[in-house]
């Protein structure tokens, strides 16, 4: 028996061609969008350059107090399904008709305002389509009576203790416990 060993081929060698391209792949380095002198360029710009807008009329029909604080309650009872963490920041605040186009908004902190600002436009939205008034302007007023603290058994302790210092000498006696 003869046998044959298969011969092999080595491939024949094909020149690698390196591709370049006419402009650099990576992209060019965009300047930032914010830029100190362009944004004081433009605040002067646009102090210069007030231009008067004219105003689309739209229906400016009346709305009662009792409209307002009925679109309130139901707004906060939607996003209090939607969205707990803002509605227990703006849960606070009073909103009070002022005159016939301008509503007074009361808010606790500057805190709670900045999450009001997130859900102001749907809010308005809502309830200018409803009331049908599209002219509403809005003010903020800071109350820091509305503020809502957290009343604590330490807290209570205190107030008590400030009447009666008898117990704060009870409490070094007996190491009471307010957890």
């Amino acid at each position: 028996m003869v046998s044959t060993i298969p011969v092999v081929k080595e491939p024949e060698q094909v020149p690698k061609v390196i591709i370049k391209t006419a402009e650099p792949i990576a992209k060019k380095k965009a300047p930032s969008k914010f830029s100190i002198t362009a944004a004081l360029h433009q605040s002067e710009e646009g102090e210069e350059q007030k231009v008067s807008t004219l105003k689309e009329e739209l229906p400016s029909n009346h709305f009662t107090e009792t409209d307002l604080q009925d679109a309130w309650k139901k707004f906060l009872l939607g996003l209090q399904g939607s969205d707990v963490i803002t509605f227990n920041a703006i849960s606070s605040f009073k909103l009070k008709k002022k005159g016939e186009d301008t509503v007074e908004i009361t808010f606790p902190s500057h805190s709670a305002k900045s999450e009001f600002e997130k859900v102001r436009g749907d809010f308005f939205n809502h309830f200018m389509h409803k009331v049908n008034h599209f002219n509403i302007n809005v003010e903020f007023r800071n109350d820091v009576s509305l503020k809502k603290e957290m009343i604590t058994k330490r807290k209570i302790f205190d107030k008590f203790a400030e009447i009666n210092p008898v117990l704060r000498d009870l409490d070094d006696l007996f190491k009471f416990d307010f957890s």
